[in-house]
């Protein structure tokens, strides 16, 4: 019998009412006329392990992206690694099984299933075509039988989707990433799919080249375009999104971009690109752990490092009639021919390929030691100089006006470069440099004096990647809230403790890697704890946040209820063993490399409680947790 809990979700409230007398929610008068009493107000929950699905398959995405038909018990999970889709059954969430795998080599050779949205008996997955700069394809099937609907083409490198709430439409981020030595680079854009009629989908197409002739003021506004020789249709990359609760607007992450797109869903245009700005970690509370050498947490402002905020995951809720946008606030890099040696070239002058091959790739990361050094880039070329940043100058100053506190001086990076402090940091080489009205570098010579004959950059900020946080957004992307360095703190707090069983110091074992035991501060150097998946949902009056924490791990929950102010209220992590290397431990490590997270209602769930899901892609596991609401008494 369900218990009186779940019973005071309102969703719950067509149960028959003798069901309702006997969970005690519900009582009688004297005439026998049902009387439903008050449910007392939500207050707050904790999360519990349930238990999980392993594919047994360690770091190759087996278990990526979740969905769960309430109707089959069933949950959908995207297995990149077979590049398929595996169905398992939920009716016992402690135990989740295979059921079957869902192929899609009838739609496309060789193809990658990248994301999967489930509603109303449909299952929606996007399939990657090979190469994945060609078109790829979103197909519909029947969540029962398993049968194919229909599907049609969409754009290049279809990512996410997701299905409107009215389940009208489909919505589909083609996320058109270039080829890797950058010489093929496909538009994104979002596909608009009616689904009315399953076995007849439509489909239209949200392109970006309208805006391709407001590229100077979309720059200067903030948004990022700057792939080499690429419009603003090419350099959009739609990675995920979210919709209003009226069906009318959705908002589609642009992470490499660091903005969001608005879309009209009725006419399916892009309306607008929001520039999301950058977080300066230079100021109490937006700190960050900028080491992973120096053999102890230090989460301080670092004057000059702003963060890109690049967030991969987001979601909306509604409060007093408006609709706010979350996101996690990952970081991405464009790395594309890192793995070519034609890319990187020769470090011998005079030798062919000396200074590397801009025509094989793009890397905009760089350490921030090898940015900054009195003797240059040349040092470096062969090895991870960018051959673009060796074309436009042969070295790197840091403003001492802003700097000076870790030691920099005019021409000389001072101590700012040594691995305790700056050092270790992956930044972007691609902004923060002093530039004129037309956006060209001012040059400077060795001595730290401006110099047209110079031949080094001044960068005034140096950006890093990601913002470490969770946001929350207007519908017009100005920033409401930014948990700041709420996320490390917690992490490195004695409040904090991992496993399952929450026994395990998360301190010990602080910004470690998901792919690695034993690896203490291994993150702190690029992006930390790496926010990846974010979902909102309301419990009674109180709407929540979980966040998903890709390279740490576990889910971390906020009260979202007044979007100004959240309060973090609890914090999951189901990693249990940090020692061992996970590879070879696969059997006990428990669940790594968080990329997903589907919430289960009550009144959808196979033991009528609140479950989530989550796609863990490095252990190749779905982890299943319990919502454990908690009531003012």
């Amino acid at each position: 019998m369900l218990t009186p809990k779940i019973l005071f979700r309102p969703s719950l409230l067509a149960i028959s009412v003798s069901a309702l007398l006997l969970s005690g929610c519900l009582s009688s008068d004297n005439d026998n006329t049902p009387v439903i009493e008050t449910p007392p107000a939500v207050t707050g929950l904790t999360l519990e392990f349930v238990g999980r699905y392993s594919s047994g398959v360690f770091g190759e995405s087996a278990a990526e992206i979740t969905g769960y038909d309430p109707a089959s018990r069933r949950a959908f999970v995207v297995n990149a690694q077979e590049g398929a889709l595996n169905v398992l059954d939920m009716s016992d969430p402690e135990a989740p099984t295979l059921l079957e795998t869902l192929t899609v080599g009838d739609i496309a050779d060789n193809a990658v299933v990248n994301s999967v949205a489930v509603q109303n008996g449909l299952v929606a997955v996007a399939i990657e075509s090979s190469p994945k700069t060609a078109p790829g394809f979103a197909a519909v099937y029947d969540a029962a039988t398993l049968s194919l609907r229909g599907s049609v083409q969409v754009g290049a490198q279809p990512d996410m989707l997701v299905f409107t709430p009215d389940s009208k439409y489909l919505l589909v981020a083609n996320e058109g990433e270039p080829s890797d030595d950058y010489q093929v680079d496909p538009e994104g854009s979002v596909s608009v799919i009616d689904v009315t009629d399953p076995d007849n989908l439509q489909v239209r197409t949200a392109g970006f080249t309208a805006f391709n002739s407001q590229k100077e003021q979309l720059v200067a506004a903030g948004v990022r375009v700057f792939g080499p020789g690429a419009s603003v249709a090419q350099d959009m990359e739609p990675e995920y999104i979210t919709v209003s609760a009226d069906s009318s607007t959705a908002w589609v992450a642009l992470q490499e971009n660091n903005a969001l797109a608005k879309l009209d869903i009725a006419s399916a245009t892009i309306t607008d690109i929001l520039p999301l700005g950058y977080k300066n970690h230079g100021v109490e509370g937006q700190g960050l752990d900028a080491s992973d050498t120096n053999n102890a947490i230090e989460i301080k402002p670092w004057p000059g490092i702003f963060g890109m905020y690049h967030p991969d995951a987001i979601a909306s809720f509604t409060n007093n009639g408006e609709t706010f946008i979350l996101t996690a606030n990952e970081g991405d890099a464009r790395a594309w021919g890192e793995d070519n040696s034609a890319y990187w070239g020769s470090s011998t002058e005079g030798e062919e390929g000396y200074g590397g091959d801009a025509s094989q790739g793009f890397v905009e990361e760089l350490r921030f030691k090898h940015l900054f050094h009195k003797s240059g880039f040349a040092r470096r070329l062969g090895n991870d100089m960018p051959p673009q940043l060796y074309e436009l100058a042969k070295g790197a100053l840091l403003n001492p006006e802003v700097f000076d506190y870790c030691g920099a001086s005019a021409g000389e990076p001072g101590g700012c470069r040594e691995d305790e402090q700056l050092g270790r940091l992956t930044v972007t080489w691609t902004m923060g440099y002093r530039t004129d009205e037309n956006g060209d570098p001012v040059m400077f010579n060795t001595s730290g004096e401006e110099d047209p004959a110079g031949d080094r950059l001044m960068y005034d900020s140096v950006y890093a990647f990601g913002g470490r946080s969770m946001a929350i957004w207007s519908a017009e992307g100005e920033l409401v809230w930014d948990s700041g360095d709420m996320v490390e703190q917690y992490l490195a707090s004695d409040a904090c403790f991992a496993g399952s069983q929450r026994d395990i110091p998360c301190a010990d074992f602080f910004n470690s890697n998901h792919s690695a035991g034993d690896s203490f501060l291994n993150r702190s150097d690029n992006k930390g704890p790496e926010p990846e998946a974010v979902t909102a949902a309301t419990f009674g009056d109180r709407t929540f946040a979980f966040l998903g924490l890709e390279r740490m791990g576990g889910v971390m929950v906020f009260d979202i209820t007044d979007p100004q102010s959240p309060s973090m209220v609890d914090y999951l992590n189901t990693r249990e063993e940090w020692v061992m290397d996970p590879e070879s431990n696969l059997a006990i490590v428990g669940d790594l490399g968080i990329e997903d997270i589907t919430v289960i209602p009550a009144d959808q769930s196979p033991n009528g409680e609140v479950l989530l899901i989550t796609g863990n892609e490095v252990s190749g596991t779905a982890a299943v947790y319990r919502v454990v609401l908690q009531y003012a008494e």
